[in-house]
């Protein structure tokens, strides 16, 4: 544990923006999941959970949470089961 009063508040930072970005990119694959098994069993609501898996694919894209280009993969695999 730092012991300078400014790299004690950095490391406090780091563990609650590390925990934001945690809990986004966790929303973000439970999304993409959810969407694979609706679209896999022809289910009803598939499309609308495609589309709120891309939203959530582009917003953690553009968090950096994930690259551009992995976002754009995974936007197109989604797209092709819908």
């Amino acid at each position: 544990m730092p012991n300078i009063k400014s790299a004690i508040k950095r490391v406090k930072k780091n563990e609650t923006l590390n925990a934001q970005n945690a809990k986004a990119k966790s929303a973000m694959r439970t999304a993409v999941k959810k969407a694979d098994t609706a679209a896999l069993n022809n289910d009803e609501n598939a499309k609308e959970l495609i589309k709120t898996a891309i939203q959530q694919v582009e917003k953690a894209a553009s968090k950096g949470l994930i690259h551009k280009n992995a976002a754009s993969r995974k936007k197109a695999q989604l797209m092709k089961k819908a």
